[in-house]
């Protein structure tokens, strides 16, 4: 989530009750709440305030753009203004575009929970003001981010000074990108890892960037990653949680917020927000802060893996006794049922059946699923590791107890038991035992080409209340498929119907975060829960519309550099039909004749094959060439020919679409020019260099140097764009000029050379017209790093770093030829040949060296652009 995204309600309470989880090792109370999977934002009771904190002189000037803020609430926030901080402090770190004030959603509800229990045990939230930059897209400052941060934690531990039990170390939570600040912190020289002990990140793609387009953002992951791998030893105190944000997520794709596979897995986890079991609950406050980072995982491992049906206890009693007034009864079958008048909702409960079979085992739960104190201490002593879990409460004051002897029933794995919805007020309690594997079914999966015309299908005549279907084959990124699951119920005379009135057909989606590791052979499974007088059939079918919706999720970042690639092979087939016809072609007619990806990706997919042979690499690597961006994908099962196809197909259509809204808006725009000033004579100065255009060049190096290399570059394509509308305006006018000559009767002459100005002038803005295109991209490209330094204006007239300053005043160089340059000066070079051949392999090198470097895409369009100046020279 960006600036003004949300943080939903259940999130918030998670990453609350995960903290509370980990800093505190005693149980108070657990309450279960149930809602509905959507975004909205949590609410106060009180007025939410931000404290700024005083920083030190040394690290304000250092720093002027940053600021340190303490949350607060109502006479909390008056209680805090004296910094007589008592609880335990946790640092927010917002990502790309965020804003220090997103904390609200954590502090708030962290307020809440502490006033539950007087405030005995709380925290202190405080937030970073990173000035809301783009570092997800201009990385120049994530070094001098991660360095605040540090100066931040060192302040916050300083406020604890003199306090009883003063904490040594800071929870942090990231979003976004600044769950990958916090990971840079270990990577400073002078950082100390034990001021951290836990490490929280929502939606971080820590894997890669998401859009790479400067080499500093993608030589800070490379830095962060390495030495996270080769310090993994170092890092083992520290626990880390990544939550990925699912499918609705559509900033951070969820595979790339899973943390690297370190020799550490002891000590981290990432997980998605959409399989956490009961993300809805608000987690326990529990009672000492823990050094331990083994039972920091314990208690993530309980809150964000198993299903937390109850609160995290560090060494859980085996047994205890019930007392109270109980009704006893004798279960012998596999499978039975009980009767009883009450109201609720129908409920399915599945318990795994532990190993310890010669203890019994006391099960129960409450109607409305909520833990009256009155029988807490009974509550508490029940464990997740116990035989058998089963109760069921129909009357506010009694139990209904099952208690069994394991031993018994040596051949069963589960226990299910089906709480159907009321028929008027009489319930119908469905219970069940049964050995896993007999539940099994192996359902294979579709062929990826099938297109969804063809379909895997299995019936499930029900006897029981589960099943698990296997869907066998199903480990690749781009596989997608629509689940159909067909009921036909019906109502035994005398017994109740228990199919919970579900829809007679329900569809259900299946794709993957990522790949499935080589040594993983686990198979995604599907949990049916049936019941007994109703026969299912689950249906499976590829589906296209999703495996495109895959394939844009793991590759829309590389779009651009398809796009920019279909417009290079255009302005290369251009500069042919100047040798060919002495004229220039137009856009789309051109694209749609040279655009072909047979000319590129047969020569890219032969180069990811040679990749596998170690010969081949060896050669590559002492060539000094970079690693192929297909190759290192096609590694990850990220990649495959047809993909670079279909993104070729759609770069085509991108690009196709772009030049005639360019066209038609530069028709539109010039006609307006025509009607607001009528230039009457076409001026042409032969000469490429004059005085005024050097002073124009030296001006834009100036302001790239000095300032910021995008801005020169924006500054540039304005002028490019002013010459080429105020040319278009020309060529109208000289055709209106030329109408006029024909209706006078004039020479043949002077005829014939007003049509070749005209067509000089056509051929010439076609040219000018691909060029913009081009230019566009780049322009695109390097907008973030010129809207960060607009932003930071106040503080700093030089951009620094720059990821663009070279480059600009290449380009600038270059672009201030090139516009007032004609194409009967290029197609009289003798270096044209070369300049209509170079685009195919520059397109080529684009296609392999810049999908996962866009910052690399404006170094193939300038070289190209070269060519061009000296074919206007030479």
């Amino acid at each position: 989530m960006g600036r003004g995204g949300c943080w939903p309600p259940a999130l918030a309470a998670l990453f609350y009750g995960a903290l509370a989880a980990v800093a505190l090792l005693g149980v108070r109370d657990v309450l279960f709440v149930y809602e509905e999977n959507r975004c909205s934002m949590t609410y106060m009771y009180e007025y939410p305030e931000y404290l700024k904190i005083k920083l030190p002189k040394k690290t304000a000037r250092r720093y002027p753009a940053y600021e340190l803020y303490l949350y607060g609430e109502g006479n909390y926030a008056e209680e805090n203004k004296n910094l007589l901080l008592t609880g335990i402090p946790v640092l927010f770190l917002p990502g790309n575009a965020g804003s220090y004030k997103q904390v609200r959603s954590l502090g708030s509800i962290a307020l809440r929970k502490a006033e539950d229990v007087d405030f005995k045990y709380h925290f202190n939230f405080f937030s970073v003001n990173f000035n809301e930059e783009l570092v997800a897209l201009y990385g120049g400052s994530l070094q001098r981010q991660t360095k605040f941060v540090h100066e931040c934690i060192k302040v916050i531990l300083k406020l604890y000074r003199n306090r009883e039990f003063a904490p040594t170390s800071v929870a942090i939570v990231g979003h976004s990108m600044g769950g990958l600040v916090a990971r840079a912190l270990l990577t400073l020289k002078n950082f100390k890892p034990e001021l951290i002990n836990l490490l929280i990140t929502q939606a971080t793609p820590h894997v890669a960037p998401v859009m790479p387009l400067d080499r500093y953002l993608t030589d800070f992951y490379t830095a962060v990653n390495n030495h996270w791998i080769l310090k993994a030893q170092d890092l083992r105190n520290l626990t880390t949680l990544s939550v990925a944000g699912g499918f609705r997520d559509y900033q951070v794709r969820s595979g790339l917020a899973f943390l690297p596979r370190l020799s550490q897995h002891d000590s981290a986890l990432s997980v998605v927000s959409s399989a956490v079991p009961r993300v809805w609950a608000s987690t326990d406050h529990l009672s000492i802060i823990t050094e331990d980072p083994k039972k920091r995982m314990s208690v993530l491992n309980h809150h964000f893996v198993r299903h937390p049906a109850k609160i995290f206890e560090e060494n859980p009693e085996a047994f205890t006794g019930l007392t109270g007034a109980f009704i006893w009864i004798t279960v012998k079958a596999s499978k039975w049922t009980y009767s009883v008048y009450n109201d609720s909702n129908g409920k399915y409960f599945t318990f795994p059946l532990a190993s310890h079979r010669k203890s019994y085992s006391h099960v129960y739960c409450e109607n409305s699923m909520l833990v009256r104190k009155s029988f807490f201490n009974v509550w508490r002593y029940v464990q997740s590791w116990l035989s058998l879990f089963f109760l069921f409460l129909f009357f506010p004051f009694y139990f209904k107890v099952v208690i069994l002897k394991l031993q018994d029933y040596p051949s069963l794995s589960h226990i299910v038991i089906q709480v159907p919805p009321t028929v008027g007020n009489k319930y119908t309690l469905d219970c069940e035992f049964f050995k896993e594997d007999s539940r099994r079914v192996q359902l294979p999966v579709t062929h990826l080409f099938s297109f969804g015309f063809s379909s895997s299908k299995i019936t499930l005549n029900s006897t029981g209340l589960l099943y698990n279907v296997q869907l066998q084959h199903f480990n690749q990124i781009y596989q997608a498929f629509k689940i159909y699951i067909e009921s036909h119920c019906q109502s035994l005379k005398g017994k109740y119907n228990c199919s919970f009135r579900v829809p007679s057909s329900t569809e259900i989606s299946a794709k993957l975060h990522i790949a499935q590791p080589q040594n993983d052979s686990r198979v995604p499974e599907l949990n049916i829960y049936s019941s007994s007088d109703c026969q299912y059939e689950v249906i499976l079918k590829t589906s296209l519309l999703q495996i495109l919706g895959q394939i844009i999720r793991f590759h829309a970042g590389a779009l651009p550099v398809y796009v920019v690639s279909n417009i290079l092979l255009t302005y290369g087939g251009q500069l042919s039909t100047l040798i060919s016809a002495g004229q220039c072609s137009d856009f789309s007619l051109e694209l749609v004749r040279t655009a072909k990806p047979y000319k590129v990706e047969p020569l890219l997919s032969i180069v990811v094959f040679l990749q596998g042979f170690n010969w081949f690499r060896e050669i590559w690597e002492s060539l000094s060439l970079p690693e192929v961006d297909a190759a290192v994908l096609s590694s990850q099962d990220a990649w495959f020919p047809l993909v670079s196809l279909i993104l070729f197909l759609l770069g085509t259509g991108i690009a196709y679409w772009n030049g005639v809204f360019f066209s038609t808006s530069l028709r539109l725009f010039s006609s307006l020019w025509l009607t607001l000033f009528r230039p009457t004579v076409l001026r042409k100065d032969n000469k490429l260099i004059t005085p005024r255009r050097f002073c124009v060049v030296l001006s834009l190096a100036l302001v790239s140097w000095t300032t910021c290399g995008a801005f020169a570059v924006f500054l540039i394509y304005l002028q490019y764009l002013f010459k080429v509308l105020k040319e278009t305006s020309q060529n109208f006018s000289i055709y209106t000029v030329k109408n006029q000559s024909s209706m006078d009767s004039t020479s043949k002459a002077t005829q014939s050379l007003c049509n070749s100005t005209i067509a000089e002038g056509i051929s010439s803005l076609k040219m000018h017209v691909t060029i913009l295109n081009l230019f566009t991209w780049i322009v695109l490209l390097n907008l973030p790093s010129l809207i960060y330094w607009l932003k930071n204006l106040r503080y700093s007239v030089r951009l620094d770093p720059d990821p663009c300053r070279s480059t600009a005043i290449i380009l600038v160089c270059i672009l201030e030829i090139l516009m007032n340059s004609s194409t009967s000066e290029v197609k009289s070079s003798k270096l044209l040949k070369i300049a209509a051949k170079v685009p195919l392999p520059l397109s080529v090198a684009m296609l392999a060296f810049g999908r996962m470097h866009l910052y690399k895409v404006p170094h193939f369009v300038t070289f190209s652009l070269i060519l061009h100046v000296l074919c206007c020279i030479v």
